[in-house]
């Protein structure tokens, strides 16, 4: 048996082409997590249910959403954000959030999932699928620096020459419905042109992030 194969599934077109375009090739996807912060855009959510469903009528994994947990109960960014009067560490130049409510509830996960305690065990890694796509090879770069003895990690977009335009074709070929935006809705690099899309659709979404901005002007 190969080592289990898991998908660091983002929710959004890279993420969703990657996996269609696995699924094609018939490859070996023993686990998708998707991490909630607790702060999509519904849009989002609905998508994750959606594929979740194309993936099983097709015999594979459904995504598994996860999240952060502090003293026994789910932890979202924006509870942490008001909490302590901060916007979202990516305003100061960090990825503190990206680290707390992504990577680290996935990699919990994992460190209790059954095929991967024996792959470890063996001193092997588990294989994990990262949907960089072709115009990103930086990204992939600088994550090759790394020196991981639990994963390796795997780029098939990069790895196929998809960008986003051929991302955007394969969803449509396979008949998948185009998933938004997968971002936090109060994400300080958010462009203008998706805040205006936010106030135009979720106006209840903007005045939650225009409270966290409110709020940190306290400190």
């Amino acid at each position: 048996m190969s080592n289990p194969h898991i998908v660091a599934f983002g929710g959004g077109v890279d993420s969703t082409a990657m996996v269609i375009g696995l699924v094609n090739r018939k490859q070996p996807i023993d686990l998708i997590l998707f991490a909630d912060t607790g702060a999509e855009r519904p849009e989002t959510y609905k998508h994750i249910e959606y594929f979740s469903k194309w993936l099983k009528d097709r015999n594979y994994p459904e995504i598994i959403v996860v999240r952060k947990i502090k003293d026994e109960k789910i932890r979202t960014l924006e509870e942490e954000c008001l909490e302590i009067n901060s916007l979202p560490s990516i305003a100061y130049g960090f990825k503190r959030c990206s680290d707390h409510y992504k990577i680290r509830p996935q990699h919990k996960f994992i460190k209790s999932w059954q095929p991967a305690i024996d792959t470890w065990a063996k001193g092997e890694k588990c294989i994990k699928y990262i949907g960089y796509d072709a115009g990103e090879t930086r990204r992939m770069e600088n994550a090759l620096k790394r020196v991981d003895n639990m994963y390796e990690n795997k780029y098939p977009l990069i790895e196929w020459g998809w960008e986003r335009e051929e991302c955007i074709e394969e969803i449509k070929k396979a008949g998948v419905e185009l998933p938004g935006k997968s971002a936090c809705f109060f994400c300080p690099s958010s462009r203008p042109k998706e805040i205006i899309d936010l106030y135009e659709k979720h106006p209840d979404l903007i005045e939650r992030a225009l409270n966290i901005e409110k709020n940190a002007e306290l400190t």
